[in-house]
């Protein structure tokens, strides 16, 4: 039986973060490496829209799907928060790629062409491939500069604590969001090691409520545990058992989201092309059930905002 990677990540997580502790990580030079700094929330008389893309491997094609139907219906995005599969399709969007260049990438992808593997007792991918890829494909621009204000977030692995890089190689801090441990290596940034986002924010709702969203449309592309069939040995127990665990993880965090976007995902054991197109479509078919409630959290902070301005201007100006 074939077991993907994502799969093999959730069973053997408890031994592999132990692992990863146990060799020094690759470090990488002459790289303006990613920081995460303080920035005032962004305010607006207008209501601020955030597009929070979770973790799930493959399944991120997903997310080009979603992407894709808010632009086709007019729901303009303020700030792209991504984790993992999240951040990658996050930051080619922050950057400027609109829904049907992002298929066309997406298409394109050979997934074979960003594995740069290597035999290491901390994983056997490197990463540096998917760094590069990502990096080329916003011509370096650092996240700063990208057209959208965008976060990527990581697991320091040290401490345990989620890390919002806003600064910074654009590139690095995706390789570090998606670096699935034992799978990638972990990467070094500030002296510090990273890991995958997912540890801690699965889908990033929280940060982007933090960078001054009014309202959050958070794509969670989990597998739910119902989904998924009877355990039928050690190992499908196990990874049964760790998707129930983080599901209160997850849902922490799309407590906070005005919209949950769940495309329908299914196994996915195998990427090819008809599988994208499939999980793309899924995506916009679910993007487009969820317009009406978008629409009227739209029109509903549009109001508030309009009787808050009307209230400063009926107050006296203090000196």
């Amino acid at each position: 039986m074939k077991i993907a990677r994502q799969t093999l990540f959730l069973v053997l997580l408890p031994f592999l973060l132990a692992a990863c502790a146990s060799t020094p990580p690759i470090q990488y030079k002459n790289v303006v490496q990613p920081q995460s700094v303080f920035i005032e929330p962004i305010q607006s008389d207008r209501p601020i829209v955030a597009l929070a893309l979770g973790s799930g491997g493959e399944r991120g094609f997903a997310h080009v799907g979603v992407i894709k139907a808010l632009e086709a219906n007019g729901i303009s995005i303020d700030i792209v928060v991504g984790t993992s599969a999240g951040s990658v399709v996050g930051a080619l969007y922050a950057g400027g790629y609109k829904g049907d260049a992002l298929e066309q990438l997406a298409l394109k992808l050979d997934q074979a062409q960003l594995d740069d593997f290597e035999l290491s007792k901390r994983g056997y991918i490197r990463g540096e491939l998917l760094q590069d890829f990502v990096n080329k494909a916003l011509k370096n621009r650092s996240i700063e500069q990208l057209d959208k204000p965008f976060v990527a977030i990581a697991t320091q692995l040290g401490s345990g604590n989620a890390v919002a890089f806003n600064r910074g190689n654009t590139g690095m801090a995706v390789r570090a969001s998606s670096s699935i441990p034992g799978v990638f290596l972990p990467v070094v940034i500030g002296g510090e090691e990273y890991v995958d986002g997912d540890l801690k924010k699965p889908v990033p709702v929280s940060v982007a409520r933090e960078m001054g969203a009014d309202i959050v449309i958070a794509v969670d592309i989990s597998q739910q545990p119902k989904d998924n069939p009877a355990p039928e040995d050690i190992i499908d127990t196990l990874t049964q058992s760790i998707r129930i665990m983080r599901q209160s993880i997850l849902a922490r965090e799309l407590e906070a989201a005005q919209i949950v976007i769940r495309p329908a995902i299914g196994q996915t054991p195998e990427i090819d092309t008809a599988s994208k197109r499939r999980l793309i479509k899924n995506g916009e078919d679910a993007a487009v059930d969820a317009l009406p409630l978008i629409r009227d959290w739209l029109q509903k902070i549009a109001n508030e905002k309009t009787l808050e301005r009307a209230e400063r201007q009926r107050l006296p100006k203090t000196r």
